[in-house]
């Protein structure tokens, strides 16, 4: 049995699924102040202490992360820069707090010139005197010698809380992506401790003693305890599970829209015959652009609980979202209230509804069924306009999905899928102003806690050999080691294969879900004075980011 939870900021979703069917499923609301209450409540009403006893592993996906980017409620992260020569320092900044040394390795991976270790004492003392208890640290090539990263880690890691490394957070060489990437992994890395903790809390009180995972962007798990140190790899968790649920419960092999309607924001995905969208060089939140391999998504600030206004007589649906509907005691009318009016859902109080919308239908000088219907109306105009723009924007860029690029591919869907707590009410309306075959797929309501339960373990690794120093360097483990100067591209595919390997079967995964697939590989042969001297060799090894062995395309998760 597999338990899926997906830690939502309005409720907390459960499954229990054996052998691809659906036993149980349940809701609750998220406490956002004691997440443990939420996840105890919503386990005992699936688990008891027999199925405990079943369970083979728990899989949680989570907005904690991307909340707290999006909200601003991160730590402050000194950064500390090792840019060497070439374009301005200024480029690279990414906060207040972000200070460039001397020091440089060169794009072969070696040191030209040294840390000032005085210089890089002063800035400790400097981040003792402004209260900085986090920091992150970046050189320019560090993925090719991660020296001096690690050489300033040990003279300003004390009285710190924690330090994040650049080479520890991707193989490439993108700096800026790579800072960005760095300092976001730095600011929520207590905010992801303590929900770590809380989910380990949860898993003692319950007695469960199975492996844990998290779901990343990528739609791929890691092991909890290995998700801790790289917690930035856990933003936009929330939409990659949506669309690994919608992979899991439709079978779609077509081009289609997958929305996923929750109380604060609508995430739109897009399928390529079937297949998920991949940001080819990694995702992008809040301005911030990193190297984090993630599934194509767009959330925009409309959903269920979204705020409704009158601006300028015109109807202003969201971005704000300041508790429940009005039909639960909420001080806001919401597109959920104009749906209980016009007796779309039969949840909540309808007298609250009515009332919340009747200011907005005296001002629209019309029956309070009008009102809602026109709010109703909005809702729908507005997640499908941005559904438009999103399809337009990917369809002027190449489409890659988390299998291949599509050279050429022009995406023109006629399906769409659409889950969440609103799905329902919304799917005929969207169909319609999409020009789509509205779907609204089994176990709608929990679908991103089925994505998250039956996603892979996913990890990609970087190699680079250079036959003349005679050197192999895999930067994300911070790994460099001597090799033949006869070693050839397909030396460095088999270690590489053979590293990744090693590696997701340490992150949880089971043999049979090692999809291993080579990216990228390039060869360049370095010359000296006419002669060739060595190779420059680099390669890209990844699990393909799917679901687990026994679910494949084309085939649907049982009712």
């Amino acid at each position: 049995m597999i338990l899926g939870i997906d830690v939502g900021g309005t409720h907390t979703d459960a499954v229990l699924i054996d052998h691809f069917t659906v036993l149980k499923k349940a809701k609750v609301l998220t406490n956002e102040q004691n997440l443990l209450t939420s996840l105890l409540a919503v386990t005992n009403e699936l688990v008891d202490e027999s199925a405990i006893h079943q369970l083979e592993r728990v899989v949680l996906s989570t907005t904690i992360s991307t909340n707290a980017i999006v909200q601003n409620k991160v730590d402050r992260v000194g950064m500390l820069i090792v840019s060497g020569p070439g374009l301005p320092p200024s480029l690279y900044e990414v906060s207040q707090d972000t200070y460039f040394l001397s020091g440089y390795i060169n794009h072969r991976g070696m040191e030209i010139a040294g840390i000032d270790r005085k210089e890089a004492a002063r800035m400790r003392d400097r981040f003792r005197s402004d209260g900085i208890r986090h920091v992150g640290i970046v050189g320019k090539f560090s993925t090719r010698n991660p020296c001096q990263e690690t050489e300033l880690r040990e003279i300003v890691c004390d009285q710190l809380r924690h330090v994040s490394l650049g080479h520890r957070m991707s193989g490439h060489l993108n700096f800026p992506r790579r800072i960005a990437t760095t300092y976001l992994n730095e600011s929520i890395w207590d905010i992801y401790q303590r929900f770590v903790q809380q989910v380990l809390h949860f898993v003692h009180e319950r007695g469960i003693n199975v492996p844990i995972y998290i779901l990343k962007a990528d739609g791929g798990t890691f092991e909890i305890s290995q998700s801790m140190e790289f917690p930035v790899q856990t933003i936009l968790s929330g939409p990659a599970a949506s669309i690994m649920g919608i992979l899991t419960t439709t079978g779609c092999l077509s081009d289609a829209i997958a929305l996923d309607i929750g109380g604060t924001t609508t995430d739109i995905a897009v399928f390529a015959d079937g297949v998920p969208l991949f940001e080819s060089f990694g995702v992008t939140i809040e301005g911030h652009k990193t190297l984090i391999r993630g599934l194509k998504t767009r959330s925009i600030g409309v959903g269920g609980d979204s705020v409704v206004r009158l601006q300028n007589e015109q109807i202003s649906i969201g971005p704000q979202r300041e508790g429940t509907a009005a039909a639960f005691g909420g001080p806001f009318p919401t597109p959920t209230d104009a749906m209980i009016v016009l007796e779309m859902t039969d949840i909540g109080d309808p007298s609250k509804a009515a009332a919340a919308l009747l200011p907005i239908a005296e001002a629209l000088h019309c029956p309070v069924g009008e009102a809602a219907r026109k709010i109703f109306q909005e809702t729908c105009r507005i997640i499908a306009c941005h559904v438009r723009d999103f399809v337009e924007e990917i369809n002027n860029q190449p489409v890659y999905t988390i299998h291949e690029m599509l050279d050429g591919k022009k995406l023109a869907p006629r399906l769409l899928y659409v889950v969440g707590g609103p799905a329902g009410a919304l799917a005929p309306e969207l169909g319609r102003l999409l020009e789509c075959e509205p779907h609204i797929p089994v176990h709608a309501e929990v679908a991103n806690a089925i994505g998250a339960a039956l996603a892979r373990t996913t990890a990609e690794m970087t190699l680079l050999a250079d036959t003349e120093r005679r050197t192999l360097t895999i930067g994300e483990e911070g790994i460099q080691t001597a090799i033949p100067q006869r070693f050839t591209m397909e030396d460095v595919i088999r270690v590489g294969k053979e590293k990744l390997r090693e590696k997701v079967l340490n992150m949880g995964a089971k043999e049979e879900d090692l999809a291993i697939e080579v990216v990228e590989a390039q060869q360049f042969n370095m010359v000296r004075e006419y002669y060739t001297t060595g190779k420059n060799i680099r390669i890209k090894v990844q699990i393909k980011p799917g679901c687990i062995a026994d679910l494949v395309k084309g085939e649907a998760l049982c009712h």
